[in-house]
């Protein structure tokens, strides 16, 4: 796999090598070996997750209390969505950036994101389907979010689906009501940068 780590420290895009012919294609979007040697250690799967989502809905910011944290292995099997990495890390050198990667049925990349990071997606085409694998099970007690829409932020959301027809956000209550991220910080729910610093893994 070709592998590079976003402009978010403990984040990685990894772009599997594809097979085809006439019959389809085949492709294996995780490997072991190619995970160790991009993060360092083993990911220790504990759920796997799969959400199919209508043009425009996004889902994020979302993010888990470290330790354990939940770190995540992310693509898009069919359609489109824009990924993206939300540095949440209280004390971080990059806190409160983002940076994105288009998941897609063509290039079929992949993102990983480490315990700690918030995670978000836009869905860019009716039917998105996103298939991730988790390092924690869901807890609720331990699930927080950031609204995906705070200015501060400042996430570039598209404004046109795959198609090229005009998209708009659509969230769930619950990131609807979710904390700016002043207000998640002054409320004491963000992670620190000294607590899952050591997940990163090594610089590439």
């Amino acid at each position: 796999m070709e592998r590079r780590e976003l402009a978010v420290p403990g984040a990685w895009v990894l772009t599997p090598r594809q097979f085809s012919d006439p019959r389809g294609t085949f492709l294996e979007w995780f490997t072991d070996d190619d995970f160790r040697s991009c993060v360092g250690h083993q990911f220790d799967l504990r759920q796997a997750n799969l959400s199919v989502s209508a043009a425009g809905v996004v889902r994020g910011v979302h993010f888990a209390d470290v330790p354990p944290g939940q770190a995540k292995y992310v693509t898009c099997v069919s359609g489109a969505v824009l990924d993206v990495a939300v540095d949440i890390r209280v004390g971080s050198p990059t806190f409160g950036t983002w940076d994105s990667v288009l998941l897609d049925d063509v290039d079929r990349k992949v993102i990983y994101l480490t315990e700690g990071l918030g995670h978000a997606f836009m869905a860019l085409c009716d039917g998105a389907t996103v298939a991730y694998l988790c390092s924690t099970g869901y807890a609720p007690q331990r699930e927080h979010g950031v609204h995906p829409l705070d200015p501060a932020v400042g996430i570039s959301w598209p404004t046109s689906s795959r198609d090229g027809s005009p998209l708009l956000p659509l969230l769930s209550d619950k990131d609807q009501a979710a904390p700016t991220l002043a207000q998640a910080m002054a409320d004491g729910l963000l992670p620190s940068w000294e607590v899952c610093a050591p997940y990163c893994g090594p610089q590439l």
